[in-house]
Parts: structure tokens; C-alpha cells; sequence
């Protein structure tokens, strides 16, 4: 069945209540009966939501298809350009703009609202009426409280919370649904079907497409068969070795999730060939292609929108219709491998300022908030179980880089590519050395204030056990690190580093205590008010929550990608993917072996790994809900900030593995050659 004839019914069922939005939307662009001070608002947003429909209509019969390369790029500028940072000073988006016009209640509803309408895009272009009648409806609903003498914060607020809680089921629903489910093939027909040749397939998503997108796919349009089938073999091998090293059954699976950014079709198109001879169905959805972000400053200022109707009852409401359709499509469930991820870098870094009037969570909705994030993870890992499935990450840079954008990509392909033999070689003297010990100091030098002792399990027999996983190019592309789940307790000291890029955020002198594993106190320079840095790191690197425990503590070992990034000025460009090899990290959140703990992991070498869980997933028998927190940050120290990194042994004695930034732990100084030949 194609995949119109799957929504074939709902849309039909829609069509009047489409009618009767369109006609009342319509309407509105000329109307004057709201408030003078609203009407240029609402008159902006209906003409969106018309343009959005349009895209619909052209959906229906795949008219998009045949339009020209210019009126495709035509149709992107006209969805997006409120949004664009040029704009975003008078846009109906910017928290702001919302404020100064609307006042701080009615500017906080409005914006919400605004930055909802863009989520019909997606529907649009796969021609789903339902969903898009849905947003429509939100909107009149809106326009007639303001319309009205019952204009409220009570009213409005009621029509959201009832908005977002009733149509959980539909949306909540199909974001689900499209991770597990085949036949919803609308982007894989993309991908599959398209010719990549004609760039316009790019404007067939509904996606944002900046000159990043469309320059990447002209790129890879220039490479070679053997180079694409090579890159592609590095990210569906890596894929397939996770299972071999997990000693998990591969052969039991029938899905694979490939998450791609646009552009790189060729490549992800091989790969899907690929693991179809491995036995995998390959899902694309479209929350996973990923495109050059329109504006960073905005995503960040609507983060935590949810503070307009968030409270336990919705959490739970929407808690319960992730479990109803997980447990709906646990046949399929069960047989997905997990995700195979392509993820790009060399976007100017963003650093975020806090815009007045953006929507934050109470104390009492971050505790939920927190509480709903890591409950949502573990309903989905009840039934896609992380025993028995896999992953890999793969990243490559985009044009936005800089001129030196093609030499760099082939950087990233040597750098995705180095002997992971020789690697496995030289971390298992490391793995030796470490285990050895009872715990790890790490030693910052010059400003770099790191001064920390992590914490190892105890082995009862090192000859047939080890703490430390012995990592190469597999589940994470490019090698090479060696990582171990710490004790909590005695893991002490402060972690420092000058600058570091998560989640596409910069933290400038970032710094952390923990005492016995767990973070005691924080702070960073990116605003003078030490208070206002502190509910920055609490909202973006700890979630809203009030701590988390360290839950993994390495020793990356790829300098190659180190010396490659600094040579290049890039290193602040890097994905921690990357990154997290070019130095020791140190993990806050969950450990590497989350909802995996049981299952016992070997190194090449055959000793079985032991340190595979902490003192919080030791509870994960007796209360579940305090074992894990759903998220797992990486931070590293590049080596130029390190004095030392050594294991203490017994007797208080040490081994040193890195002095001055260099490795001095015999048997691995091969590892320094990257610095000398630079």
C-alpha cells in the first residue's frame, strides 16, 4: 500500500473540518475584530497557514515535483524568512519582539503559537489533512478568545494545556510510530527514488535547505563510486561490528534507523543497500533528517515552551500514550537494530544570550520535566531493548566550514578510517596499566583548574576481568578511546576546561565539582552574574535537574583527529563525537552500559568488562525510576590542558599514561607520532 493510501481514509474523514478552517482562516487576514494591537499578528499568521496549505494542495498530486528549481527555492525562502536571523528582531517568534508588542503573558501565548504553525510543514508536505486541520483549528480557537470579552491567561492556557494533552495520541503517536514502522516510507521513497542529480530533491522534505545542504550534495556528486561505497562500507560495518563485539544476535533483527542531514543521499543510499544485504530494512523518519538549523536563537529561546501548560497530569497523559503505542507496535519493536546515525560538523559556533520574555520552567515543572525525559526513555527501552540491539554514529563537516571544506572532508574520511588493529594494540597497554589501580588522577595544567580522582571497581580476578572497554571503530566512528562506569564514591575533585561545545552550545571556563561522583557545585563565564551561569548550566547541561552523577570516565587516544583539528583552527567546530577522542572525557548522566548492565561485555582480549554499572543503576531492580536519568553528556579536556593523567595503585604508587599532554606509558608513544610529524 502506498503511502497516501494509508492516510487516504483520515484524510477524506478531515476533509470538511479542513473546509470549514480554511474558509473561517481566510476570513481572518482581513477581519478587524480582534484588538487593533493583535490584528497585524493574526492577519501574518493566517497568510502562513494559507501558504502552508498551498503546499498541501501541490502535495496532493505530487505537483511539487514538477516545480522548477527556483520556484522550489522560492517556496522555502517564503516558509521560513519570519524565522531567518535577519528577521528575528521583528519576528512573531522572538520571545522579544512577542513581549514588547503583547505584554509579557499574552506575548509568551502568542509566540507559542506562532512557532506551533511550522510544525505543519512536515504534514503538508506528506499530504496529512488531519494533522494539518488540527493546527488550524488551535489557531481559530486562539483568534476567537481574543476575539471575545473572555480574553484570559485562564482561557488561554485551558485551550493549550487541552490542546497539547487531547492530541497527544496523534502526535505523540506518530513520532513513535514513524521510528518503528516501514510503511511509513514517504521520506525513504525520497531518498530512494529521487535523482540525485537534479538537486531538486533537496526541497521535497519540507525541510530547510540552505546552500550547505544543496553545496554538500553537489560535493558528493563529485566523488567517486569507490570513495561513496567506502564511506558508506565504514558506516554500515561499524554498525554491524556493534553487534559483534556486544555478542548481541544481529540475525534476530529487521530494521535499521538511518538518521542522515540533507545532501548526503548518495552516500546513505548505498548504505541502505548495504544493510539490506546484512538483513536490515532500512526506516527514515523524517524528525531525524536533519538540516542546517534556521535559527539557533530561536530553537533555544522556545526550548521550554512546555512551561506554558506542563504539570504532572500531562506528563503522565502523555507518559501513558508513549507506553499504549509502544506496546500497539511492539511486534515491530522487537525487531528494529537500532539507529545508524550520520551527523555533521563546521556550523559557526553558537553561543546563546537569554532573550527576555522567553518561557522558562517553575521548579516544580523542571522536576517533572526532568522526571518525564528519563521515564520516556525507559518505557521506549522496555521494548527496543538495549541488550539486543546496537548503534553507530558517523560524522563528516558541511561547506560552512570554511574554504577548506574538501580537504577537510577528506580529512574526516582518513580520520573515520585509521587502523583499528594498531589502536586495539596500543589501548590495551593502557587497559593494563589502568587496571592495575584503584583509581585515576587527572591533573590540569596552566589555567586549566582540573584536579580530579575518579574512582575504580575493584577486580576480583584481573586475569579474566578488566574496567576498562577497549574501543575502535564501531558503535562510535572514529576510533579510539578506552572508558570505564566509575564508583561514585571517592570520585572527587573539580573538572575544568576553557571552552567546550554540547548540544550545539558553548560554555566558556567551565567547571565542576563532584563529591563522591556526584556534582556538588558549577559554574562558567558566560555571563558576569554567577547566578545567571548557574541556572544556564542547570537548564542546558544538567536538564533542569539539581545534579547528576559522573557516569563515565576515558581516556581518548586519537590524535591524529587532534593534531588534524588544531591544525585547521576547527577544533571548537568538532562534534563531541570527535572530540571525545582527542583527550580524557568525562561523562555526566547515565552510564555507557545504560539498560545493558546484565548483560556481560568482553574486550577483544577476552576479559570480561565488570565495571558496567554505579551506584544509581544498581537500583535498576529495586527502583527503576532512580537508576537512570536519560541523558549522557560527554566532556573533554583537550591534551594541551593536561599535566598528567596517572593510576594510583595500591601501595599509593602511580603510573603515569600522559605527561605534558604527551602519552609516556610504554608501549603507547606511537600515539604521539600525530604531534611530531605536524
Amino acid at each position: 500500500m502506498s503511502y497516501k493510501e494509508l492516510f487516504k481514509e483520515e484524510n477524506i474523514e478531515a476533509e470538511e473540518r479542513f473546509d470549514l478552517a480554511i474558509e473561517r482562516i481566510k476570513s481572518i487576514i482581513d477581519e478587524k475584530t480582534v484588538p487593533k494591537v493583535y490584528q497585524d499578528y493574526f492577519s501574518s499568521t493566517a497568510k502562513l497557514i494559507i501558504y502552508i496549505t498551498n503546499i498541501l494542495n501541490i502535495s496532493k498530486n505530487d505537483e511539487i515535483r514538477n516545480k522548477s528549481l527556483e520556484e522550489l527555492q522560492e517556496m522555502n525562502d517564503e516558509m521560513f524568512a519570519s524565522l531567518y536571523p535577519d528577521n528575528y528582531d521583528s519576528s512573531f517568534a522572538n520571545p522579544a519582539h512577542m513581549e514588547e508588542c503583547f505584554g509579557e503573558i499574552y506575548g509568551k501565548y502568542l509566540g507559542y503559537l506562532y512557532v506551533s504553525i511550522f510544525k505543519m510543514i512536515p504534514y503538508a508536505i506528506e499530504y496529512r489533512m488531519k494533522e494539518v486541520t488540527i493546527f488550524m483549528e488551535l489557531f481559530i480557537e486562539i483568534y476567537n478568545i481574543f476575539e471575545s470579552e473572555d480574553l484570559s491567561e485562564a482561557n488561554l492556557k485551558d485551550t493549550i494545556y487541552w490542546f497539547e494533552s487531547d492530541y497527544s495520541d496523534v502526535f505523540l503517536e506518530d513520532s513513535i510510530r514513524c521510528q518503528l514502522d516501514t510503511s511509513l516510507d514517504f521520506y525513504y521513497n525520497i531518498l530512494m527514488e529521487s535523482d540525485l542529480d537534479d538537486i531538486r530533491y533537496l526541497y521535497f522534505y519540507g525541510k530547510y535547505v540552505s546552500k550547505n545542504e544543496v553545496e554538500t550534495a553537489n560535493y558528493l556528486r563529485k566523488l567517486s563510486t569507490e570513495k561513496i561505497e567506502a564511506m558508506a562500507s565504514t558506516f554500515t560495518e561499524g554498525f554491524a561490528r556493534g553487534f559483534e563485539l556486544g555478542r548481541k544476535d544481529m540475525s534476530k533483527k529487521k530494521y535499521v534507523e538511518v538518521r542522515y542531514p540533507l545532501g548526503f543521499e548518495r552516500m546513505v543510499r548505498v548504505a541502505v543497500k548495504q544493510f539490506k544485504k546484512m538483513g536490515l530494512e532500512t526506516i527514515i523518519r523524517p524528525a531525524t533528517i536533519s538540516s542546517t538549523p534556521i535559527n539557533k536563537q530561536m530553537t533555544f529561546d522556545h526550548k521550554f515552551d512546555a512551561g506554558l501548560f506542563l504539570d504532572k497530569a500531562m506528563s503522565e497523559r502523555k507518559l501513558s500514550v508513549v507506553r499504549v503505542t509502544m506496546d500497539k507496535y511492539k511486534d515491530l519493536a522487537e525487531l528494529k537494530a537500532g539507529p545508524a546515525v550520520i551527523e555533521t560538523f563546521g556550523e559557526t559556533p553558537f553561543e546563546p544570550v537569554a532573550t527576555k520574555g522567553a518561557v522558562k520552567l517553575n521548579e516544580k515543572q523542571s522536576k517533572i520535566y526532568a522526571s518525564y525525559q528519563n521515564s520516556y526513555v525507559q518505557i521506549l527501552c522496555e521494548y527496543v531493548k538495549r541488550d539486543e540491539t546496537s548503534f553507530t554514529i558517523i560524522a563528516y563537516p558541511i561547506p560552512e566550514i570554511g574554504p577548506l571544506y574538501e580537504t577537510l572532508f577528506n580529512e574526516t574520511i582518513r580520520i573515520n578510517t585509521l587502523d583499528n588493529d594498531k589502536f586495539q594494540k596500543i589501548q590495551q597497554k593502557i587497559i593494563d596499566a589502568l587496571d592495575k589501580g584503584t583509581s585515576v588522577h587527572v591533573l590540569g595544567k596552566g589555567d586549566n583548574a582540573t584536579d580530579i580522582t575518579i574512582a575504580l571497581h575493584t577486580l576480583k580476578n584481573s586475569e579474566i576481568e578488566t574496567n576498562f572497554e577497549n574501543c575502535t571503530a564501531d558503535v562510535n566512528i572514529p576510533v579510539g578511546e578506552v572508558f570505564t562506569s566509575p564508583k561514585l564514591k571517592g570520585t572527587n575533585g573539580i573538572l575544568n576546561v576553557s571552552g567546550v561545545y554540547l548540544d550545539g552550545i558553548k560554555y566558556n571556563n567551565l567547571k565542576i565539582s563532584f563529591e563522591d561522583g556526584i556534582i556538588k557545585d558549577y559554574t562558567c563565564d558566560n555571563y558576569e552574574e554567577k547566578e545567571k551561569a548557574k541556572a544556564f548550566i542547570k537548564e542546558n547541561l544538567l536538564g533542569n535537574r539539581e545534579t547528576l552523577p559522573i557516569g563515565e570516565f576515558a581516556i581518548g587516544t586519537n590524535t591524529t583527529a587532534y593534531v588534524m583539528a588544531n591544525k585547521y583552527n576547527i577544533v571548537y567546530k568538532l562534534p563531541i563525537l570527535i572530540v571525545e577522542k582527542m583527550g580524557p572525557h568525562f561523562a555526566i548522566g547515565d552510564t555507557c552500559y545504560s539498560h545493558e548492565e546484565d548483560i556481560m561485555t568482553y574486550n577483544p582480549d577476552g576479559k570480561a568488562i565488570v565495571a558496567r554499572e554505579n551506584e544509581y543503576s544498581a537500583l535498576r531492580h529495586e527502583k527503576p525510576e532512580e537508576a537512570y536519568f536519560g541523558c549522557h553528556t560527554d566532556i573533554t579536556i583537550p591534551y594541551d590542558e593536561l599535566e598528567e593523567i596517572a593510576v594510583i595503585l595500591p601501595d599509593g604508587e602511580k603510573i603515569i599514561i600522559i605527561k605534558d599532554g604527551r602519552f609516556v606509558l610504554d608501549g603507547t608513544r606511537d600515539l604521539n607520532e600525530p604531534f611530531e610529524n605536524n
